[in-house]
């Protein structure tokens, strides 16, 4: 049995799904059953509960041969990173008391900095945190999401493809969800190991090549804009962030595009990503063009 957080959003998905290939057993901590009802359906135990329930973690995590898990994703939060902070310290306790045989941490690149880094700042303090853990654990630093760029399959019909990548044709670390679960997975059940270990997943790519694929599903001539950095905090509040908050989204594509958060960080191990960018494009406008009452280029 494999517990696996967040199986309701893309990296947890990925995870169990591939999992569910190998005929492993899978749990999920859900807060809502209806959201994961295809998942019980596919015969993942569903236990009740979240991350900021410790007694509910410790319950999942009761007998399992090893764990996914990962933090909610906060693009607007407190100064002090206070729900990163509770949501790890619920983690921790857990950890403490079950000590699975083996845990794998998602996180991100640039996560082996304590500053400057915005957003990636939680991801840093879950990797100090679990750091004391008596389980082997592995820590998943990922790239820059492809599935991040999934609104172009509706903005770019006019040829443009906005990105926060300055300039574009500067290679990035970047990858699909799809390869993290798969390696997650792949951690999970293959040999045993001791100690920490810090996995790199990703591929050097630019936003100009993510805007390339993405006009060859469409169809199109996209080309890739950046966006100015004064119209950063306009365009962050457009994709959810609440008006006056994108300070920490702002500093970690700073971040990004100053080339520090790249691959090649000492004493880490890499693995490259095999989904392009043109797979995310193409397998979501699949699943969008089978929904009913769907019509999408």
């Amino acid at each position: 049995m494999f517990l696996v957080m967040g199986i309701t959003g893309n990296v947890g998905g990925a995870t169990a799904r591939y999992l569910l290939a190998q005929g492993k057993k899978v749990r999920a901590l859900v807060r809502d059953r209806e959201k994961a009802l295809s998942w019980a359906n596919q015969g993942v135990e569903l236990v009740d509960g979240d991350w900021n329930d410790p007694a509910a973690i410790e319950r999942a995590l009761k007998g399992v041969e090893g764990a996914f898990v990962m933090l909610p994703p906060v693009w607007a939060p407190s100064p002090d990173y206070k729900e990163a902070k509770g949501v790890i310290a619920n983690y921790v306790a857990a950890l403490t008391k079950a000590a699975p045989p083996r845990v794998v941490a998602l996180s991100s690149m640039g996560a082996n900095k304590t500053s400057g880094h915005g957003v990636i700042t939680a991801l840093s303090l879950l990797e100090q945190g679990f750091r004391d853990l008596i389980s082997p654990i592995a820590f998943m630093r990922a790239g820059g999401f492809f599935e991040n760029f999934l609104f172009g399959l509706q903005v770019a019909q006019g040829g443009t493809l906005p990105a926060f990548y300055n300039p574009t044709n500067r290679k990035s670390t970047m990858v699909a969800t799809n390869d993290i679960g798969a390696e997650v997975a792949t951690l999970l059940t293959g040999p045993a190991w001791s100690g920490q270990r810090i996995v790199e997943i990703g591929s050097m790519v630019t936003a100009d090549e993510v805007a390339a694929q993405l006009g060859e599903v469409l169809n199109l001539d996209v080309k890739a804009f950046a966006i100015p950095h004064a119209g950063w905090a306009e365009a962050l509040e457009q994709f959810g962030i609440p008006k006056g908050h994108s300070g920490p989204a702002e500093e970690m594509y700073e971040a990004v595009n100053a080339g520090w958060m790249d691959l090649g960080v000492e004493g880490t191990e890499h693995v490259a990503g095999t989904t392009s960018a043109r797979d995310v494009f193409e397998a979501a406008r699949n699943a969008a063009r089978r929904k009913p009452g769907t019509d999408q280029a």
